[in-house]
């Protein structure tokens, strides 16, 4: 069983900043992949950023150049920091880990307003 836990969401005014975390925990290997989704009001889940065990990242284009991904692998953690903020980032940001499966965090809601 594994079981993620997300921290870090709010209300922050446009051009803010916020970091989200994401502690992992159970049966995992250090040896996966972690991430973060996000979903808007009315829209689908989307990628915004995953990173690999060893260090290897991909974000969606719409976030390059704002979002950081990282991670402390000894501590099963993985970050998303979040520059620059338009209201349009507005949604609940889920983490993600794959490792002989797919799993998910409960979420957090991250607000920006204009």
């Amino acid at each position: 069983q594994v079981h993620l836990v997300e921290s870090g969401g709010g209300l922050v005014q446009a051009g803010g900043s916020l970091r989200l975390s994401c502690a992992a925990s159970g049966s995992i290997s250090s040896i996966n992949v972690m991430g973060w989704y996000r979903q808007a009001p009315g829209k689908q889940r989307e990628l915004v950023a995953t990173i690999s065990s060893g260090g290897n990242t991909n974000y969606a284009d719409s976030m390059k150049g704002r979002f950081t991904i990282s991670r402390d692998n000894a501590k099963n953690t993985v970050y998303l920091q979040m520059n620059s903020l338009k209201p349009e980032d507005t949604a609940v940001y889920y983490c993600n880990l794959v490792y002989r499966g797919v799993y998910w965090g409960q979420g957090t809601q991250v607000t920006v307003s204009s």
